[in-house]
């Protein structure tokens, strides 16, 4: 890594240091929001349905189902107002890209979960 990358992840304090997960894991994002003044956490749990880009602009899309409404949530990997990231679940999936769970419903859109 160049020096240059080093600094401003120093300076702006950009980690990148989250757990390794990939599509069809289950995934809490505490994602710090800023109202005003005042800064909190909030927590963001669904399944990873993609990952995207290398590198400074890699980000991952995150799936929820809230009251029977799906809602995908795109977050950078490299965004400082990521608090944390925790893995819940690991999902066996054979595909990179999960974009079929959105056509899915109910108990049809769970995903397997790896034995341990």
């Amino acid at each position: 890594m160049s020096t240059l990358l080093k600094f401003v992840e120093e300076t702006l304090g950009v980690k990148t240091s989250h757990p390794k997960f990939k599509a069809g894991d289950t995934v809490t994002v505490h994602y710090k929001i800023k109202e005003g003044e005042k800064e909190r956490v909030q927590q963001y749990q669904g399944v990873v349905i993609q990952r995207k880009g290398s590198g400074n602009t890699e980000s991952f899309t995150v799936r929820k189902m809230s009251n029977s409404v799906g809602v995908e949530r795109i977050f950078p990997v490299a965004s400082p107002f990521i608090d944390k990231v925790e893995i819940n679940k690991v999902g066996v999936v054979r595909r990179a890209r999960l974009f079929y769970l959105r056509e899915l419903t109910g108990k049809a859109a769970r995903i397997a979960e790896k034995k341990q």
